[in-house]
């Protein structure tokens, strides 16, 4: 009885295992948050984006010392009563250089630019350019090929245009006499003389960067 009593009570032997090893907490060096970078070092312009920005640079300068020109200059000299109107010369030639897609935004924001830099005569002055602009820029892709002398051709005859568009508005609003029609017309020559030599200078800028204009 003995022998089984003590047989019963024996307990099998247990199997030892090995102590539990903690977890290997994380170093802080291991988790360093990033460098903050800024934004602006990340952004990189190509070749094409950069001279494509440089030409409306100089577009917008070009027209800024066009407009500074006639106030300060141009309008004080006069032939017959007529002066010239650079502003418009230069928008009407970048607008038909440029293209009827991207020419007809450009005469679009730099008319309301040209008025509302105080040079403008009225308002209806940005409707009068932006219309005989898209105008003068359809006629001239659609019948006739792209050159020096039919891009001034149309740049000028718009021009002219513009001046008889302000006469006819300025009579309209009673701002001006019948008897002043020379001295639009005299305006509207001497504008298509001036595009002849500034028609080089905006040549010369649209083509940095390689034409972007489709025919």
């Amino acid at each position: 009885m003995a022998e089984r009593r003590t047989s019963r009570t024996r307990r099998p032997p247990q199997r030892q295992t090995a102590p539990r090893r903690r977890p290997r907490q994380p170093k802080a060096v291991e988790f360093k948050p990033d460098k903050k970078i800024s934004p602006l070092k990340t952004l990189r312009w190509t070749y094409h984006q950069r001279m494509r920005i440089l030409k409306w640079t100089l577009y917008a300068l070009t027209l800024i010392i066009a407009i500074v020109v006639q106030d300060v200059i141009m309008s004080n000299v006069r032939f017959l009563g007529a002066t010239t109107d650079l502003p418009i010369c230069v928008i009407l030639l970048i607008t038909l250089v440029e293209g009827i897609e991207t020419g007809s935004l450009f005469v679009l924001f730099s008319s309301v630019f040209y008025f509302y830099s105080g040079t403008a005569p009225f308002a209806y002055s940005i409707g009068i350019v932006s219309f005989f602009g898209i105008f003068a820029c359809l006629i001239r892709q659609m019948y006739l090929s792209r050159s020096k002398t039919t891009i001034v051709f149309c740049a000028g005859i718009a021009g002219l245009l513009y001046e008889l568009g302000i006469f006819a508005m300025g009579i309209f609003l009673g701002l001006t006499r019948w008897d002043r029609i020379p001295v639009f017309l005299i305006t509207g020559a001497i504008n298509f003389i001036v595009m002849i030599p500034l028609y080089s200078l905006i040549c010369k800028i649209g083509l940095i960067g390689g034409n972007t204009w489709k025919e």
